[in-house]
């Protein structure tokens, strides 16, 4: 029993101490939060100088929410509603405005034009934000929003800018922004009265891909930039190093892109290996089953509206069923009264192909539809000023890949894949062994549907969504199968990245056109030369 009396007098202890460690925290972060809101209160009906001593006060306040309250002020969306006082940011909508808490970004609704005042400022309170947000910016704990606000004092640097950046670059620790700021300074010191120091800036420009430096000492060698010879001479070394780096660059976005061209090629192309390479299928309706995999995406975005960043993990699996059951029956209803009759299935599939567009066009109408790019595969990764790499993209490739190992393993690990290719080599003896081929031809031209439909979930998020959009892809997805080598999915990989590329390379000069006539016009000489493709199959495979 006493055990028990000091066991729950050392819990009580403990509690106890923890909420005297927990209270005082709580109760500050309360009183900032009282503080802040006092100080905005005055911002109503205070004088310009009782603003700038709130200026002030917020800067040295050190709360973050300070850097969205003066952007607000500056940018003049900062108001106050006449019925409780309380301050907010505005945005026009139609007649009305758009409320939001400027403290915790709370929507607060819409109201009329009359129900709110802005909070006015002068040209000096203007001079002031605008150092404040520098110097709270620059001070900021996120490296990118340090980049952000060194980036935004380059674009209008003047002399005052540039002790703020100097102060910074004493105590800056991440290359990018160290980059920005150095660059910045350097932009400066290029108008110097000392030659020295103008020199040093023009090499310290050359060293960086920003554009307002390139920009800086285009100007120097422009005829009546400058008369020094040394300095013009300076400016051309440093024009030209910085030239030669984004060649470089330009280069590696070139070969992301054909990456990223090659790799909707592949998600396209790999359900066609499959069909027309293991089966001898000539599907002209492919490129529907790749459209009913894009309309599949929009479906589960109407569906989900709230869940936009989940979408397509749904998506993904309802494309390969719907594009997959679509497949079957295509085979099962028409295509198995036709093997060995590869033209009549030509005309039979081209047909079908005619009918999805129709009945797309009948349930969806003729218009293009817009897919939502989640938030996760929006924007880029910047590698630096002259290089950014898509997430989208980036995401597609990566997908593209993960496709491909997947039907890589199943195709040599399971026993679908091993039926599947003892079927491919030799149909007779596989019947003679007991595999049921029927049954093996519908799910393999399901399996290629299938994959069909995920490219399209995959084109969805590159291009609008409509009733012809896989007929911009079943001619380069014939070329990238027969290229590669028919029935060889690695062909078809190494096949479809490098006509991606090639496409890419052609583009710049040729336009994109003519870039893919002159990639068929390559492809034909070269299966005059081998008709087999790239990687040709071996064994019985080939001689069937």
């Amino acid at each position: 029993m006493t055990s028990l009396l000091r066991g729950c007098l050392r819990a009580l202890t403990m509690l106890a101490l923890s909420l005297l460690c927990v209270l005082p925290t709580a109760w500050a972060e309360e009183n900032v939060g009282v503080d802040l809101m006092a100080q905005l209160q005055q911002f109503k009906d205070g004088s310009f100088d009782d603003k700038a001593r709130i200026v002030a006060a917020l800067e040295s306040s050190g709360d973050e929410r300070a850097i969205a309250i003066l952007k607000s002020l500056l940018a003049g969306v900062l108001y106050y509603r006449k019925d409780d006082e309380r301050v907010v940011i505005v945005k026009e909508s139609d007649d009305a405005y758009q409320l939001t808490d400027v403290l915790n970004g709370e929507s607060l609704g819409e109201a009329e034009r009359r129900d709110v005042k802005k909070i006015p400022i002068n040209n000096a309170l203007r001079g002031q934000l605008r150092g404040a947000l520098a110097r709270l910016s620059l001070s900021h704990k996120n490296p990118a929003v340090r980049l952000e606000a060194v980036k935004e004092i380059i674009k209008d640097i003047d002399a005052d800018s540039v002790p703020l950046l100097r102060e910074a670059l004493t105590k800056e620790t991440d290359d990018k922004v160290l980059e920005a700021m150095r660059t910045g300074v350097a932009m400066m010191d290029v108008g110097s009265d000392d030659k020295a120091v103008r020199l040093t800036a023009i090499e310290n420009l050359g060293d960086t891909l920003l554009p307002e430096a390139r920009q800086h000492l285009q100007a120097l060698v422009e005829p009546g930039g400058v008369s020094d010879a040394d300095i013009r001479f300076a400016a051309a070394q440093a024009l030209a190093q910085i030239e030669s780096r984004r060649q470089v660059y330009d280069f590696l976005e070139t070969v992301f892109f054909g990456l990223s061209l090659g790799s909707v090629l592949l998600l396209a192309a790999i359900g066609l290996a499959i069909t027309f390479g293991v089966m001898g299928v000539i599907n002209m309706a492919h490129g529907e089953l790749m459209m009913l995999g894009a309309y599949t995406t929009y479906v589960v975005q109407l569906l989900m509206p709230n869940h936009i960043e989940y979408s397509l993990l749904v998506a993904v699996p309802a494309a390969f069923l719907v594009a997959g059951l679509t497949g079957i029956a295509i085979e099962r209803g028409v295509i198995r009264f036709l093997y060995g009759r590869p033209l009549e299935t030509l005309l039979a599939t081209f047909g079908i192909s005619l009918l999805l567009q129709q009945a797309v066009r009948s349930v969806f109408s003729p218009l293009n539809r817009s897919v939502e790019t989640p938030a996760w595969m929006s924007g880029s990764l910047e590698i630096n000023s002259a290089l950014a790499l898509t997430y989208n993209r980036l995401y597609i490739i990566l997908f593209s890949l993960l496709v491909f190992v997947a039907l890589l393993l199943i195709l040599k690990k399971t026993s679908l894949g091993l039926q599947v290719r003892a079927v491919a080599q030799n149909r007779d003896m596989a019947r003679a062994m007991g595999i049921r081929t029927q049954w093996v031809d519908a799910l393999t031209f399901g399996l290629g549907s299938g994959i069909a439909g995920v490219a399209g979930v995959a084109l969805s998020q590159l291009t609008n969504v409509g009733p012809n959009l896989g007929q911009a892809y079943i001619i380069d997805s014939f070329m990238v199968v027969v290229f590669g080598g028919v029935g060889n999915l690695w062909g078809t990989l190494v096949g479809a990245l490098s006509l991606g590329v090639v496409n890419k390379f052609l583009e710049p000069w040729s336009g994109a056109v003519l870039a893919k006539i002159l990639v068929l016009i390559f492809i034909i000489l070269f299966i005059q030369k081998r008709p087999r493709g790239l990687f040709p199959q071996k064994g019985r495979a080939a001689e069937g």
